[in-house]
């Protein structure tokens, strides 16, 4: 059986969870990461020294870095990656896109509106973090007004898992917006998904 350590809170651990029910795969989910159990102890840093969630462990597979794990399960069931080499690299690339583009602008507005962290009240940082996240979903907007398939790529992958999440944390942030008619239509496109409906839900933005 698969075990997935991690508070279904992360977006990162929902990753993960999502993908294995696209997969039909079973699994049992452990809470891990505060407020739960404090990922920072001997027990979790001996599977990942980070300290970070999520984790998969399969009987002595260990994995971490939750586009890792998509990518491992991808290629184990042989589903939710395109074939085609060039259609699989421009998957991967939306997926490492999520990752490294269109995650980091958030921080400070998440925090700030979402989360209402103590220490993130600064109105000129959330207006900066808002500034720099709407940059990196016009890119968003763009790619998928001019996709002709209702997805990133060339269908359903693991990329629209991870972007999915990330366009989840943009409709539910309390700010005014720019409208995004492409990703919105998008965003109801995945919530028509059994799982995607199940992991984009109110309770966890």
């Amino acid at each position: 059986m698969l075990r997935v350590l991690g508070r279904v809170t992360s977006i990162n651990v929902r990753k993960v969870v999502w993908a294995l029910d696209e997969l039909a795969l079973g699994y049992e989910r452990e809470d891990w990461g505060l407020p739960f159990r404090d990922p920072k102890v001997p027990e979790f840093l001996a599977l990942n020294p980070n300290g970070q969630v999520p984790v998969l462990v399969e009987n002595g597979f260990v994995l971490w870095e939750s586009n890792a794990i998509l990518i491992y399960l991808a290629e184990r069931e042989g589903a939710l990656l395109p074939e085609q080499l060039e259609l699989r690299a421009m998957a991967l690339q939306w997926l490492g896109w999520q990752a490294a583009e269109l995650n980091p602008p958030w921080g400070y507005a998440v925090n700030a509106l979402l989360r209402k962290t103590p220490g993130y009240d600064d109105p000129a940082k959330v207006a900066d973090s808002m500034s720099r996240w709407t940059s990196k979903m016009e890119i968003l907007e763009a790619a998928l007004a001019g996709a002709n398939t209702g997805y990133i790529g060339a269908g359903f992958s693991i990329a629209d898992i991870a972007l999915g999440l990330s366009v989840h944390r943009w409709m539910s942030i309390p700010a005014d917006k720019k409208e995004f008619p492409a990703v919105a239509d998008y965003y109801e496109r995945l919530l028509s998904r059994e799982a995607g409906a199940r992991w984009m839900g109110p309770e966890t933005p």
